[in-house]
């Protein structure tokens, strides 16, 4: 059985290792895939986003995910089951509903709370290691989603606000989601989105980021743009990103997720 893995916890420190420790000494024969540990940390919704975009990618099997700034608190730690198959273990902070939703629907939905199904010390601040790990390497081994705790209802889960554009006539406002290592900026925007807009390759568009100004050219790919040029792009998760062709778009604008971003349209 396939396990996979996404955190904010960095490599770093020990926190990804022990998790793996956790996992192999009740299921040595799970496979651990780890998706990423570099959600910036305590970002729920980059990693709700990230782990909805990577899912459809993995096999079907169980996934861990921990972005979980209410460790300790009032947050329940659940597994759901997917109309998929697919088996999610994570906090009922939004981080899971996403991409339960996108492979099939929540079919099921369970709380961690039977001791049997966690370590024998349960910390307050890394549930990552006592409860998440060992649900997740028992429902590998085959033990019942029902056996890890009472149901919960699918609809009083706690749901992440993924922000909406707005798309007009002369402007488009939208927010950034997430930004990748290369300092490609991804916004809450489609391909219909800019089509309805009428930006089509090779239209030019001027950005607002933070008072500041910038044109941008829409392109299919980096190829398509001089070095140095900044553009507007469909991503390989079909989002809108903005990029520089041989450069960072995050590190010219100084933006980061949640920062809001103007598309004004008809540019001289």
């Amino acid at each position: 059985m396939v396990i996979t893995f996404l955190s904010d916890f960095g490599l770093q420190d020990d926190f990804v290792g022990t998790c793996h420790g956790v996992i192999k000494r009740i299921a040595p024969e799970a496979e651990i895939i780890d998706i990423t540990h570099g959600i910036p940390p305590q970002h729920v919704l980059q990693g709700a986003l990230v782990l909805c975009n990577t899912l459809p990618y993995m096999p079907e099997g169980v996934h861990l995910a921990v972005v979980d700034p209410g460790v300790g608190g009032q947050r329940r730690p659940l597994a759901l089951r997917t109309g998929e198959g697919r088996l999610l273990v994570g906090p009922d902070n939004g981080l899971l509903v996403p991409a339960a939703e996108k492979n099939g629907g929540i079919e099921a939905a369970h709380e961690l709370a039977n001791p049997e199904y966690a370590l024998d010390t349960v910390s307050r601040t890394f549930h990552g290691r006592d409860l998440f790990s060992p649900a997740a390497a028992h429902l590998a081994r085959g033990v019942a989603l029902e056996e890890l705790g009472p149901p919960v209802d699918p609809q009083a889960l706690v749901r992440v606000d993924v922000p909406k554009a707005e798309v007009g006539q002369n402007r488009i406002r939208a927010t950034v989601l997430y930004v990748d290592r290369f300092g490609n900026t991804q916004l809450n925007l489609t391909r219909a989105d800019l089509d309805q807009a009428q930006v089509l390759p090779g239209v030019r568009v001027e950005l607002e980021l933070a008072l500041e100004r910038y044109y941008a050219v829409a392109a299919r790919t980096f190829a398509d743009a001089r070095p140095g040029e900044v553009i507007l792009y469909e991503d390989a998760y079909r989002n809108i990103s903005i990029a520089i062709n041989g450069g960072s778009a995050a590190e010219l604008f100084g933006v980061a997720p949640g920062q809001e971003v103007r598309i004004h349209l008809r540019t001289p």
